[in-house]
């Protein structure tokens, strides 16, 4: 499964997010992650999209969460940013060919299909599993109590430093 690099850059600002008392600006989540804030304004904008974050204008505006970071899934983001078709597209190749089974034939998808479709759903499933708040807590388990609560208080600072 290959999956954009924007589903990255989304999963990476949800979990931000989850530390922001107030909307953040894409400049600021931009400038957090050392990313092309034009790419990252289009992975929010998806995210916006779905319904899966808020944005808000003006000199206080920024992006939030719309819900509790454990009600949104990582499936939930990749759906916004990648879509929801599935990572494998049957082109019935074995309709083709000099031995190319005739059409009526092939009645049920072929076993190829059908094992892509299965493993499509198991991927889906797993990532359906995992929260926003289930990645947020394993970011502290990883770096500390305090690399969360370290980002939360870096956004609440101006891009100037200051409050």
């Amino acid at each position: 499964m290959k999956l954009s690099g924007g589903v990255e850059w989304a999963l990476h600002c949800c979990v931000v997010l989850t530390t922001a008392a107030e909307p953040v600006p894409a400049a600021r989540l931009a400038e957090l992650h050392d990313v092309s804030g034009s790419y990252l304004a289009k992975q929010l904008q998806a995210l916006s999209r779905a319904g899966l974050v808020s944005s808000a204008q003006g000199k206080a505006g920024g992006y939030a969460l719309t819900r509790d970071p454990a009600q949104i899934s990582v499936l939930d983001v990749v759906l916004a940013v990648d879509g929801p078709r599935p990572a494998f597209v049957c082109t019935e190749i074995r309709q083709r060919g000099p031995l190319a089974a005739a059409p009526e034939a092939c009645t049920r998808p072929c076993a190829i299909t059908r094992a892509m479709a299965s493993a499509d759903a198991a991927w889906r499933a797993a990532l359906r599993e995992i929260s926003i708040a289930d990645l947020a807590r394993d970011v502290d388990a990883d770096y500390g109590p305090t690399a969360l609560a370290g980002i939360g208080a870096w956004l609440a600072q101006g891009a100037d430093g200051q409050e």
